[in-house]
């Protein structure tokens, strides 16, 4: 009982956190354009705009996390963030993942009054939400890269009509979808400010991550050095890619099968250790009781991660 109180209580915290994101895309974001337009928009507009708790809440946390500005610690959370797509700054979001592991842990600690349950659940909180982040980066990640052919073909069709480059960036982030409409948003917006263009493909490939993509980079880059059809590159670029995902495609369905066991196999300790809990709980406590218990399950764990490693090696195939 008192391990669903805890997970529950973990779940919620996670849940406000996501709202909290969710309410910071509506008027924040972490290019150059929508931070210049945030500070200029007047209170009233804003406070008539936004209604609610989280109206008062994000705005808190964006107050108390203006010292933590001045230190280099937020650049590297504020990278991830922006991979992710998640449009906060990296100390706003140490002061939610301080805040959501103190709630998790005070919540846990009044309803169970157990001081270990409600240092896990502290521990616990910052934990899964970079955990979730890094699912959201490698989805958007993937979600980028199905779309990067249709992109690659709508720029090639658009410069063959006789649009610039940077027009043809414009159509993409007017026309397609999330996430590759955001980014090439931003490097229009960024243009629009006055940087370089060069410059902020290349901060696009650092965001995106994406081999893909860096060869589209490389390609426009020297195009633009030193002349030649850019459009029948894209295209050549367009068709390479759609091969590797067609590639792709055919390796997650033959590897699906080792997949799957690596997913047993993480999962199972964790459902065998709480039917164990609930229904032979004497004898389970026994296990954490004893020193050679806590031995023995100290290196389950090890060998629990060496072989979902082992796992991931094997179907883990680059194309």
């Amino acid at each position: 009982m008192i391990l669903a109180v805890s997970i529950l209580m973990a779940l919620l915290t996670f849940c406000l956190v996501g709202l909290i994101f969710l309410y910071a895309r509506k008027f924040h974001s972490t290019d150059i354009f929508h931070r210049l337009r945030r500070h200029t928009a007047t209170d009233e507009a804003r406070l008539e705009k936004d209604e609610g708790v989280l109206a008062k809440i994000y705005p808190f946390i964006q107050r108390i996390s203006k010292p933590l500005t001045k230190f280099s610690l937020t650049q590297l959370p504020e990278k991830f963030l922006q991979r992710a797509g998640i449009p906060i700054l990296g100390a706003e979001f140490i002061i939610i993942e301080i805040l959501s592991a103190a709630l998790t842990g005070v919540l846990v600690f009044m309803l169970t009054l157990n001081k270990q349950f409600a240092l896990i659940g502290i521990l616990a909180t910052p934990t899964v939400i970079w955990l979730l982040i890094l699912i959201r980066i490698n989805n958007r990640r993937n979600a980028f890269t199905e779309q990067l052919s249709d992109c690659l073909t709508t720029v090639a069709n658009a410069l063959r009509a006789g649009y610039s480059f940077q027009q043809a960036m414009d159509i993409i982030a007017k026309e397609m979808e999330p996430p590759i409409s955001e980014e090439f948003a931003k490097v229009t917006n960024d243009v629009s400010m006055g940087l370089n263009l060069d410059d902020s493909l290349e901060q696009m490939a650092r965001r995106v991550e994406s081999s893909d993509f860096d060869l589209v980079v490389t390609a426009v880059l020297i195009q633009r050095e030193i002349g030649g059809n850019l459009a029948q590159v894209l295209d050549s670029i367009s068709d390479t890619i759609n091969e590797r995902i067609r590639m792709k495609r055919e390796i997650n369905s033959l590897t699906a099968q080792g997949r799957l066991s690596a997913i047993v196999l993480l999962l199972l300790p964790f459902v065998t250790a709480a039917f164990m809990y609930f229904f032979n709980h004497d004898n389970f406590m026994i296990i954490f009781e004893e020193p050679m218990g806590r031995m023995a399950v100290v290196v389950a764990i090890i060998m629990e991660i060496i072989g979902i490693f082992v796992i991931r090696r094997i179907v883990d195939i680059d194309v």
